[in-house]
């Protein structure tokens, strides 16, 4: 299966933090799984890394331990961009939405721990 993780699963993952769920780890570890990472999230925490300066890791760094550890990268295409404007007015949050749009145009799996985010149903997952 294919999973798109959002940028909290994301970080955690390279932190190893205690946050992720169980079976998120399971789908992880399952080599059958395809993981991929948005560029909208390494996006995200380019900006997040400026803003708050105890960040623990760069978008460089997790970009180039995504691409170590097996993940693959999916660019923004102008179909994902106008995809947002069909989406219903749920998540605020700009990144998310992107995130929301590429997933349902590539017909992948986003996995979120964000409930709100969670509420598009259909191929977002809360974990």
């Amino acid at each position: 299966m294919k999973f798109l993780l959002d940028t909290h699963f994301l970080l955690w993952t390279a932190e190893e933090s205690d946050r992720l769920p169980k079976e998120f780890v399971k789908l992880v570890e399952d080599e059958t799984n395809e993981l991929i990472f948005s560029v909208v999230s390494i996006w995200e925490v380019a900006i997040k890394v400026r803003r708050r300066p105890n960040f623990d890791i760069t978008a460089g760094l997790l970009r180039r331990f995504l691409l170590d550890n097996g993940f693959d990268e999916l660019q923004v295409t102008g179909e994902h961009a106008t995809a947002v404007e069909n989406l219903p007015s749920i998540h605020g949050d700009p990144f998310d939405r992107l995130l929301v749009a590429q997933a349902f145009s590539e017909g992948l799996v986003l996995l979120t721990a964000d409930r709100t985010l969670a509420q598009y149903g259909g191929s977002v997952r809360l974990m």
